[in-house]
């Protein structure tokens, strides 16, 4: 038995989606359990392709903190304990999140699978699946290193007169300036918008507060700001429209809206 559980708030491209159903029915048949876990604005963006491939909608509790990978979660442990017991479990999310849920199912028995983006899939999580299922842009070609060739015979070099004078004084140096740290190391990108911000974290939109380590992660995802920046610069740059919580060493931020 197949069972496919989408962490819709990480997979949230309806093609995708249908990409991920589509290869998962031609590689491991038909899928018993259909699930997606997210938001309200995130699954109703999904509304046709869930109905189109018949997949039962988990929005999350209007809480602070983001549930949608608990929800998922505890579904996933609860499917695990039933009879019968699924045979593979695919889950729609590259997050490092769900690492220690798939450790402990695949050593139940479970054949686990991800089913990710490339650009949003954790380093650290690839190894803990069986089989790794990419959906979207294909991943970079990796380029194989050049193999050292021999160098080529090069003919005996003439002689050269001794030089004059004038060849002989020494070139004067030339200043190489230093190139600039690019604005997705260490800075953040001067030219982010509002709208930016909250096309990244859509769950903002909410006017609650929400954890400020899920939204910088998001914000990562974007490309919004680098991975050595400081993320609340980015929302003191739009003051009136965020609130940081507590004031001295916030993690929790509030969107504004006008």
């Amino acid at each position: 038995m197949l069972v496919f559980l989408i962490d819709a708030d990480n997979l949230s491209s309806s093609a995708w989606i249908e990409e991920a159903c589509s290869s998962l029915e031609a590689a491991e048949g038909s899928m018993a359990v259909r699930r997606a876990y997210g938001s309200a604005e995130n699954l109703k963006g999904l509304a046709q392709t869930m109905l189109a491939w018949s997949i039962r909608p988990f929005v999350n509790l209007s809480l602070s903190k983001n549930t949608t990978d608990v929800a998922l979660a505890v579904d996933a442990m609860a499917l695990a304990c039933q009879t019968p017991r699924p045979t593979a479990m695919a889950i729609g999310s590259g997050d490092a999140d769900f690492v220690p849920l798939v450790v402990r199912l695949r050593e139940h028995g479970i054949r686990m699978i991800c089913v990710s983006e490339p650009s949003k899939m954790a380093s650290e999580a690839a190894h803990a699946y069986d089989s790794v299922l990419f959906v979207g842009k294909a991943q970079p070609a990796v380029k194989a290193k050049k193999s050292a060739t021999a160098p080529s015979a090069k003919a005996p070099a003439k002689k050269v007169a001794a030089k004059s004078a004038l060849d002989a004084v020494p070139a004067k140096k030339v200043a190489v300036k230093k190139k600039a740290p690019t604005a997705t190391d260490e800075t953040t990108k001067a030219d982010v918008t509002l709208e930016q911000i909250l096309s990244a974290a859509p769950a903002l939109r909410l006017g609650q507060m929400q954890p400020l380590g899920d939204v910088v992660k998001q914000l990562h995802s974007a490309k919004l700001i680098g991975k050595n920046a400081t993320s609340t610069k980015l929302f003191k740059k739009f003051s009136r429209r965020f609130e940081l919580t507590p004031v001295m060493q916030p993690n929790q931020v509030r969107y504004l809206p006008a």
